[in-house]
């Protein structure tokens, strides 16, 4: 492993958001000076396809990476916000329904976020 892609790592495994590509090459430029933009994105695809990371993918948003810690999403219909929810792991349940190998499941659960409904119910108010 690179030093960069050490430095990747570590950057989403302590981060508590779900960091894109931009946002982690921005950390990566504290510890090194010289790196570049494509350095980032070889080295999470990399790491993504070692399994080290994961990508989660939300339509009309940029891939955010994540640790690969077990757990589920919350996502904003409105603004995309992606925020971690724990819940039971199903692993078992669903295995027993799809009755074929199954690697792993990621459950995304949408929603509208407080700021979204806040911003929703302003706008509505005023419109009457």
């Amino acid at each position: 492993m690179t030093k960069n892609s050490k430095y990747i790592l570590e950057i989403i495994n302590h981060s508590k958001e779900h960091l894109t590509a931009e946002q982690i090459y921005l950390r990566l430029k504290e510890k090194n000076k010289k790196a570049v933009l494509a350095t980032v994105y070889n080295n999470l695809a990399s790491l993504y396809e070692q399994g080290l990371i994961r990508k989660v993918s939300v339509e009309g948003y940029p891939d955010r990476y994540d640790q690969t810690k077990r757990h589920d999403h919350l996502v904003c219909k409105t603004c995309g916000k992606l925020s971690d929810i724990t819940l039971e792991d199903m692993t078992e349940r669903l295995q027993k329904q799809v009755e074929i190998p199954m690697i792993s499941y990621d459950l995304r659960i949408h929603y509208i976020c407080n700021e979204c409904l806040k911003k929703e119910r302003n706008e509505g108010g005023g419109k009457e």
